[in-house]
Parts: structure tokens; sequence; C-alpha cells
């Protein structure tokens, strides 16, 4: 009798085991959500493709804009897009917003979470070359704090450093899982090392060069928002030099903190999404989402979520624990 009740105290026991364990595996992990944060820009993009403003020529304007100042070689693909685009507006846009929405959509399912992620490094890809002229990093005219060097190239990040897999062995923080802490750090360096050496350019360096590049920002904004872009364009007038120095300053401290030890990685990251937030209200006007003519909320929220990904963690994470996320996630 003692053994048919320690028999059945074990087959409960191993129940409730499996229960736990089912429920641990249908609760998502800090990657997991980020990816879901990453869908959920994806969609937004999708629905600010769908815009009345963007099944018109203003669309294809755009995109023929981007390839000003950059060399031939890059230029004549986007002219060439730009100009088929404006040829067959509707069908194209439409295919355009669709993509994302799928992207979007594909990205929140588990079951299609790889194929979804793949296919939106190859299309932010094509986005950053024939709508954003490669952020314009080769024209000499590009600006951190208006988004460069395009959203568009950091959607791509994202996708490898969310990555549902994971390597052998511990890692210190999501972004590490996919790639590996050394390559996550050296994509990290070259991303913010490249942002406080453009912010040190001349034509950054310029008096009236981030005052005038957030004026432009307010057109079209609501009152409140537009007070608010004109507040910190009216702030740095004449201060360029100033300016620039101190965002290149906030960039390379930013930088550096992921080769430090966690406290002071965690403090150059909450100065990353700090500077991310600051860019994105003040100078980016929450990317023109609310105005008419966006396509996208631009860097701050992806930077947000870049820094998130390399939050530390309380224990680094072991790929044996997290092994299963990769059939779910």
């Amino acid at each position: 009798m003692s053994d048919i009740a320690a028999g059945g105290a074990g087959l409960a026991w191993r129940s409730r085991l499996g229960a736990e364990a089912g429920a641990a595996r249908g609760t998502p992990d800090a990657r997991r959500l980020l990816q879901l944060a990453l869908a959920a820009i994806w969609l937004l993009d999708g629905v600010l493709q769908y815009q009345g403003v963007m099944f018109t020529k203003g669309f294809s304007a755009m995109l023929a804009e981007s390839a000003a100042g950059n060399p031939g070689i890059i230029a004549r693909p986007i002219t060439w897009d730009a100009t088929l685009v404006e040829h067959h507006l509707v069908l194209l846009n439409s295919v355009f917003a669709t993509i994302q929405l799928l992207l979007g959509l594909g990205i929140a399912l588990r079951p299609t979470v790889r194929p979804a992620l793949a296919a939106s490094i190859g299309w932010s890809v094509a986005v950053w070359w024939f709508g954003e002229g490669l952020g314009m990093v080769l024209t000499g005219d590009i600006n951190p704090v208006s988004g460069a060097p395009g959203a568009a190239i950091l959607y791509a990040l994202l996708a490898v450093l969310l990555w549902p897999s994971d390597r052998y062995g511990p890692v210190p923080f999501i972004a590490a899982r996919a790639v590996g802490a050394r390559v996550a750090r050296a994509l990290w360096l070259v991303l913010w090392l490249s942002q406080a050496y453009f912010m040190l350019t001349p034509v950054n360096r310029a008096p009236q060069a981030t005052s005038a590049m957030v004026a432009g920002m307010a057109d079209g904004e609501p009152g409140w928002l537009a007070a608010l872009v004109r507040g910190a364009a009216s702030l740095t007038a004449q201060q360029g030099l100033a300016t620039s120095v101190a965002f290149a300053a906030a960039f390379a401290v930013i930088a550096a903190g992921v080769c430090l030890p966690a406290p002071a990685l965690k403090a150059a990251l909450v100065l990353a999404l700090v500077v991310a937030a600051v860019t994105w209200v003040f100078a980016q006007a929450l990317g023109g989402i609310i105005a008419s003519g966006s396509t996208d909320p631009n860097s701050g929220p992806l930077l947000a979520l870049l820094a998130l990904a390399y939050w530390p963690a309380r224990a680094a994470v072991a790929a044996p624990a997290a092994a299963a996320e990769g059939t779910l996630a």
C-alpha cells in the first residue's frame, strides 16, 4: 500500500513538474519580449506605409532624394528604383507596406520567427540602400542626432542579435546568445564609435548645423511637439561645436561601456537609453509618425531596443537553459 501511495505521489510530482516546465516554456523570456517589440515596430512601419501620402508622387520623390551626394554606383540604382515606383506607385507601395506587415506578423508568431527575421535582414538592407541611400554615410552630410546611419540598418542588426539560437556556454547579455559575446561587443563598438566619428565631422561642427536640422523637424507636427523641437533648436543655436563634442563624448562613453564590468555597462546603457529618448523626442519629433509622410519611427526606439539587448543578465545566460527557445521563439 505504501508503494502504491509512493508511486502515486511520484506520478503526481512528475505531473506537477511537467506542468511547471510547460508553463515555463510558454513564458516569453527577455529575448522573446525584445523580438515582440521589434515585431511591433515592423507592424507600425507597415501601417505608416499605407498612409495616403505614400500613394502619391511625394513617396517616389522622397526615394529619389536619397541618391543626392552618393557615388554613381550607389545613386543610379536608387534613381532607377524611384522611377519604377513612380510609374507603378499604387502597386509597389501596397507591396512594400504588405511586406512590412508580414515581417511584423512573422516575427510575432513563434513558428515563423526564424524565416521572418531572416527576411527582415534582406529587406532592411534593401531599404537602407534604395530608401535611405546607405544612410547617407558616403555623402559626408550625416548627423546621428537626426537618425544616421539610418533606421533600416538597425532593423537588420537587431534581427541578427535577437536570432533565436544559443551558443554553447554562458553569455553575459541577450545580444550575445546568437553571435557570442565577442562579436556582439564588436558590433556595439562599431555602431557607437561610428556615431561619435560622424558627430565630429566638419558639417556637424558648423555653428548652426544641429540647430537647423532640429528646427526642420518641427514642420507639420502638432503644436506641443513642435514647441519641444523648436526649444531644442533654440538651445543648440550657434552651439554646433559644443553640441557636436557633447554628443560625440556621450557616444564614446556608450561604446566603451560594453567592454567594462556589469555596473559600468549598466550606466552606459542607461546613458544610451537617455540619448535615444532625448534625440527621438527633441531632434526626431517622434520619428515624424504623428505628422504625415514618415515611413518608420526613426532610430530612437531601435537604439533603445539595442541597449536593452545588451543589458547584463543577473546571472550569465547558459545555452542549455535556453535551448528550448530555439524551437519556441
